[in-house]
């Protein structure tokens, strides 16, 4: 856990100090925000994903350097890994804001919108873009975070509210697995 926390202060405050727009998504952001309202409640994530303008790539790649990261495209994902032992287990995933992660996607990522700020100036997805991005995965592992996020009641009426149609069905669904 230090070791995953250790690499997301490092890319935040590369990130960060190039003054380059980032926000953590997927169970990193899940935990976050969870774990602000109990952390008795928050489960832990194996791996760091970052939601990020592809016009921002050749400045990523300079600004994470001197923190010991190097940017690798590898199966058709672009991720940092640590320069001096490579691996994709412990890299840091990127996705492209305004793009679809699979073709099968409902929907893309998002666009940046106003973050939200850790106390140590990690800059976290909002609550309502994190639902809808776990909504168009819809796998096991985000049906078990939205019911975390729902757990402590971090998806509020308005956000609900705020879901398309088809996603709306989705955060339904989930909630009547419950």
């Amino acid at each position: 856990m230090e070791q995953l926390f250790d690499v997301l202060h490092r890319v935040s405050a590369a990130l960060r100090e190039a003054g380059i727009e980032y926000r953590v998504i997927g169970g990193i952001a899940v935990y976050l925000h969870v774990a602000e309202r109990d952390e008795l409640a928050a489960r832990m994530t194996r791996d760091i994903d970052l939601a990020v303008n592809c016009l921002d790539l050749n400045r990523i790649a300079d600004a994470v350097r001197p923190y010991g990261f190097a940017l690798r495209h590898v199966a058709d994902i672009d991720m940092l890994v640590d320069a001096a032992k490579p691996s994709a287990r412990s890299a840091v995933l990127m996705v492209m804001v305004g793009e679809r992660v699979r073709p099968t996607d409902i929907a893309p990522i998002p666009e940046l919108s106003a973050p939200v700020e850790t106390s140590e100036g990690i800059l976290i997805v909002p609550v309502a873009d994190l639902l809808r991005m776990k909504l168009t995965s819809f796998r096991l592992k985000d049906k078990v975070h939205i019911q975390d996020l729902d757990g402590v009641g971090l998806i509020t009426p308005e956000v609900e509210a705020s879901l398309p149609g088809e996603l709306l069905g989705r955060s339904a669904e989930v909630r009547e697995t419950r």
